[in-house]
């Protein structure tokens, strides 16, 4: 009854009725307990003033388009306190303990009770916790009119990926515990104190890893802290102009870490001029053989979980590109196969390539990966991948790689 046509989702979420339910959170009742395949909820254009409360796994809630598909709720976490034992319920998106295998995609998530009451203490937009893990976020604008925006805090074994978001808030606004991977995402502080935390207590090799982003904010934001043991990884980042200049540095008594100072960057410059504070360390991580090329997301995640090559098809375009979009060092002699995850509704795959930067059409197939057929080392190539579906085709955005100087 409420079929859209060549429309591949298994619920869809309306307000004008026109959908199985009206609301996010009636649809994620209506999931089965347990599943072995990913449950696609898509959500229709408009604003839904709610919460929701996920405490299933397998499940993606995929925005029809990522700034005007909107879940907005104020709430304070000094006043859900007051009056509930736990944090559960205190953000717009709460993630229950046990949830695991979730995406979220192509929509917008806010915290507004800042612009409505004036206060910018903590208020979640996205909060969870216990044993909650791989946890997807990509092409989503996570937004908070306080602290702690992005809080997943699962410090034991939580891996959360993120990729081409946009996030903004006050202190700590993007605030990982575990490991996190970061990649072609956008940062705004509207405090001084500090954007980017981690906690990696429990485990020595949990860290935040951010690539390929950029950081924006007030007057003389500052970059990052921690209050526990941490490691942060930041890969050809941007700084614009307004960023002090204050080193990403230890909130407590040094004598409460177990790992010192773990803070590493490659490639990372700043408008205006970079400070010596982020200049190339990379030599100083675990013994000093680790390259750029190896810090991927799969490395982040020790090994666990691939979320680039194992993402469920939810958004409509092609997405995810490996090799990474801007990556150096590419391996020319292997002809190393481009792969991407694909579009929800695709039928077949356009595929451009070339080394110019309006590469030339090469195919159509129905695979989501590509061999090309030769490489020239020292070489920037350029590719794009169209998503045809039954009535349409969908321009890709154009990627690019570098091959390795031959030796």
């Amino acid at each position: 009854m409420f079929a859209i046509a060549n429309e591949r989702a298994d619920i869809i979420v309306a307000k004008d009725g026109r959908g199985h339910f009206s609301t996010i959170q009636a649809a994620l009742d209506s999931v089965p307990s347990t599943s072995a395949r990913t449950w696609i909820i898509l959500v229709k254009r408009g604003t839904y003033e709610e919460k929701i409360s996920i405490n299933k796994s397998n499940i993606a809630i995929v925005g029809e388009d990522r700034d005007s598909t909107r879940i907005v709720y104020p709430e304070l976490r000094r006043n859900w306190r007051a009056t509930h034992e736990n944090d559960f319920g205190a953000a717009v998106c709460n993630i229950g303990n046990k949830a695991s295998d979730l995406t979220i995609a192509s929509l917008t998530i806010y915290n507004n009770y800042g612009s409505l009451y004036g206060d910018h203490d903590h208020q979640f937009a996205v909060r969870g916790g216990g044993n909650c893990t791989r946890i997807v976020f990509i092409n989503c604008n996570v937004l908070s009119d306080g602290g702690d925006t992005m809080s997943l805090w699962n410090t034991a074994d939580g891996m959360y990926y993120y990729s081409n978001c946009f996030f903004n808030g006050y202190v700590d606004f993007v605030c990982p515990r575990g490991f996190c991977y970061i990649t072609d995402s956008k940062f705004y502080e509207y405090d001084t104190t500090a954007s980017i935390w981690h906690d990696g207590s429990i485990d020595s090799t949990s860290k935040l890893v951010i690539r390929n982003s950029s950081f924006d904010g007030v007057l003389n934001f500052r970059l990052g802290r921690n209050h526990k043991d941490a490691q942060f990884y930041l890969l050809d980042c941007r700084f614009s102009p307004s960023m002090a200049d204050t080193p990403i540095y230890q909130a407590v008594d040094q004598s409460k870490y177990k790992w010192g100072i773990r803070y590493y960057f490659v490639d990372c410059h700043r408008d205006g001029g970079d400070y010596p504070w982020f200049r190339n360390n990379l030599d100083l991580a675990y013994d000093g053989s680790i390259k750029k090329s190896d810090i991927t997301a799969l490395w982040t995640f020790h090994d666990q979980w691939d979320p680039e090559r194992t993402l469920p098809a939810v958004l409509t375009f092609a997405s995810v590109p490996t090799p990474v979009n801007n990556a150096c060092d590419v391996n020319a002699k292997g002809n190393d196969t481009l792969h991407w995850i694909g579009g929800r509704n695709a039928t077949s795959y356009n595929i451009y390539f070339g080394n110019t930067a309006e590469p030339s059409f090469i195919c159509n197939q129905l695979n989501t990966f590509y061999n090309p057929a030769t490489l020239e080392s020292n070489t920037t190539y350029y590719w794009r991948v169209d998503v045809v579906t039954q009535s349409d085709t969908l321009s890709g955005n154009i990627w690019q790689f570098k091959t390795k100087v031959s030796q």
